[in-house]
């Protein structure tokens, strides 16, 4: 029997049966349609994880003082070392590993007041680099300039929440804000953050101002941390022991003191979101994967009870001078068939459900956010295809095999005397 020949006899073992090659077709699909819906919720869950999680800062490291472990330079082990303001210049002009820093001073419970509105919130006074440091990005306005810090202009921006609790829904620039007494005029709004992680108070809820206007309110010599951010992610870690060395000759402590001079690296705990990524991936994956399986189930029992049905079919077919071969052969091209197409079907209603959805809510709602940054963005990746289809193949071929063997095994004339 030629291969064309084993093709058309295939095909019309599956027209015959037409109803259970297409149910067993629509199990098969399903499974698949199923794998590639749950993957793509997988895969979009984790991208919405990392981007809410980098929302704090693209590859920020936090610094703030710390209390020496060790005796350094004829200096006692736990003294306090207090950062200053001139240790960002220092940074900045000693550490070309450094892209940008900037000092920050908190004034917490700052008294803030527009119009009748009066409220209790956190102003950071920052210099101009933190806005690139920390990913703020505005709906309106400008965020500070040099000249602001220069000059130390009254110039404030607000976060999304707390303009909202000065404002309401009246667009705050322009407008002028009181901040312990002291008038500010509103330059920009930033646009609102959905961000997992925090250090102190959320964005969304704080004012910011230049450092260097911050004297008029509160003595800035000793800021409340130093953030920056490396030049390129892969001298992270060189960057931090240069920034340690610069610090450690000024303040006398010694460099490999990690007490001395607290950092917290932020990119290092990506590898916990990715971790709970992959690990969610992996579970929708082999749900989905299951789910193939128990079409797979189904296929090889349909496949064993059409052996059943057409045991004299398979006799005659050996009387005539069929191979064993060329029976195996025709079994194993139905069961692919049938998975080929279920699959191929599966893949059409999978992509389809995904761009009908296109987007689930997750951490939009939480921070009423509607840019849609922090929910889930369903689509088919090449990887869901392409896996989906390996193990639907597999799957095939093993729920084939073993009815096609039992098919090519059997005796001609036991099978003719079939009934």
């Amino acid at each position: 029997m030629t291969f064309r020949g084993i093709l058309s006899e295939a095909a019309a073992a599956l027209n015959f049966n037409r109803q259970r090659s297409l149910l067993t077709m629509a199990s098969l699909a399903w499974g698949v349609a199923c794998f590639v819906i749950l993957y793509s919720y997988g895969e979009g869950f984790g991208v919405a994880l990392r981007t809410s999680f980098q929302a704090v800062g693209q590859d920020l490291v936090l610094m703030f003082g710390g209390q020496t472990s060790a005796q350094a330079g004829g200096e006692r082990s736990g003294r306090k070392i207090k950062l200053e303001l001139t240790d960002a210049d220092l940074i900045r002009d000693n550490v070309p590993l450094v892209a940008a820093v900037s000092a920050e001073l908190m004034l917490r419970d700052s008294n803030v007041v527009q119009g009748a509105r009066q409220q209790s919130m956190t102003v950071r006074a920052v210099e101009v680099p933190y806005g690139k440091i920390r990913n703020m990005s505005l709906t309106s306005g400008r965020w500070l300039t040099n000249e602001d810090y220069q000059t130390k202009q009254r110039v404030a921006i607000l976060g999304a929440k707390a303009a909202q609790k000065l404002f309401g829904e009246i667009p705050p620039d322009g407008e002028t804000i009181s901040i312990n007494g002291l008038q500010f005029e509103v330059v920009g709004l930033l646009k609102t953050k959905t961000q997992i992680s925090n250090y102190n108070t959320p964005d969304n809820e704080c004012i910011f101002i230049p450092l260097s206007t911050a004297s008029l309110l509160h003595d800035i010599k000793y800021p409340d941390d130093i953030v920056w951010m490396p030049a390129n992610p892969m001298f992270r870690t060189q960057a931090v022991k240069q920034v340690r060395a610069v610090l450690a000759r000024v303040h006398n402590f010694a460099p490999t003191d990690e007490r001395a001079l607290e950092l917290i690296i932020f990119n290092e705990f990506m590898k916990i979101i990715d971790v709970m990524s992959a690990a969610l991936q992996v579970l929708l994956g082999l749900i989905g994967a299951l789910t193939l399986a128990i079409g797979g189930i189904g296929l090889a029992n349909i496949m064993l009870v059409s052996v059943t049905q057409r045991t004299r079919e398979i006799g005659v077919l050996k009387s005539i001078g069929a191979t064993r071969g060329a029976i195996l052969a025709q079994f194993l091209a139905e069961a692919m068939a049938i998975v080929t197409v279920g699959g191929l079907i599966g893949v059409l209603i999978g992509w389809g459900v995904t761009s009908g959805i296109q987007t689930l809510p997750l951490l939009g709602p939480l921070f009423k956010d509607t840019s849609g940054t922090g929910d889930i963005h369903l689509h088919v990746s090449r990887f869901a295809i392409i896996s989906s289809t390996t193990v639907l193949e597999a799957i095939g071929l093993c729920a084939g095999l073993l009815p096609a063997l039992k098919a090519s095994r059997l005796d001609p004339i036991e099978a003719l005397r079939y009934e």
